[in-house]
């Protein structure tokens, strides 16, 4: 049997209810004791499922338990999670704190969907993000050129680098810069070692490539603003608390304007 997709619901998804089909407004869902509220809400999301998907398979499941740790339990035998963020923050951009866990705990890809994204029209790619390319970003590039398949669109790959300190003075002096051409051409080798295995799986695809020298942060955002979708690699650190996301994909989750999946690699919890 193939690892099932699987979509975390709580009582934010009462906006579900109107949708092809009899609705059950939201202050209905509101006032039904919280069992029968969780039934009524997982039978409106399996129903829109099917209407929209007949031929899918659907199932639902109500959790009495954390929805951490439920979706956390979950991930260790689906395909990926995928869960809604839910904005608290002074321009409602801020994540959820079940999504954030979630993203820094699970062990598949956790797709945060963020609520009225969409691509600009005629630009439909999936972004990308890639810090050190190395072994731990394989699983971001494989599941990265799977979904573009999927959704019929190219890869965009943005690849930021940044100079040792002590090389950056010619920079700010305008002089012809020897070091940024190095370590940039070096940058672009390295990019299209790791692509070229994906590349050659997927010649139909239209991939490009941004090696720029700045932070990854304004980056992805930027880059993020005309996406369908970014991936991200997960770069979790382990502290007191836990497993924690590191400030990259804390940024792409809070303020991105898309879709943002977050992809562990197997060496990601260490």
């Amino acid at each position: 049997m193939e690892s099932p997709l699987v979509v975390g619901i709580d009582g934010s998804a009462a906006r579900w209810a109107p949708y092809e089909g009899p609705a059950c407004p939201a202050h209905r869902l509101r006032q039904l004791r919280p069992v029968r509220a969780g039934r009524t809400i997982a039978a409106l999301a399996e129903e829109r499922a099917r209407l929209r998907s007949p031929g899918v398979a659907v199932t639902t499941d109500e959790c009495d338990e954390d929805p951490v740790y439920a979706l956390v339990d979950a991930s260790d035998h689906a395909a990926a999670i995928v869960v809604g963020s839910r904005g608290h923050g002074l321009s409602g951009s801020l994540l959820g704190s079940v999504s954030l866990t979630v993203a820094a705990r699970a062990h598949c890809p956790v797709i945060v969907e963020r609520e009225g994204a969409s691509a600009a029209a005629g630009d439909r790619w999936v972004v990308l993000g890639l810090g050190e390319p190395g072994s731990r970003t394989a699983a971001a590039v494989e599941f990265a050129f799977a979904e573009a398949a999927l959704r019929s669109c190219g890869v965009e790959v943005v690849h930021a680098w940044t100079r040792p300190h002590r090389e950056r003075a010619t920079a700010r002096s305008g002089r012809f810069d020897e070091s940024r051409i190095f370590h940039e051409q070096r940058e672009k080798q390295r990019l299209d070692e790791v692509l070229s295995p994906l590349t050659a799986a997927h010649p139909d695809l239209a991939v490009r490539r941004i090696v720029v020298e700045s932070r990854a942060r304004p980056a992805l955002l930027q880059a993020a603003s005309q996406a369908n979708l970014l991936v991200v690699g997960a770069q979790r650190r382990r502290n007191v608390l836990g497993l924690q996301l590191g400030l990259v994909n804390h940024a792409m989750l809070h303020y991105a304007p898309c879709t943002v999946a977050v992809v562990p690699s197997e060496e990601s919890d260490g």
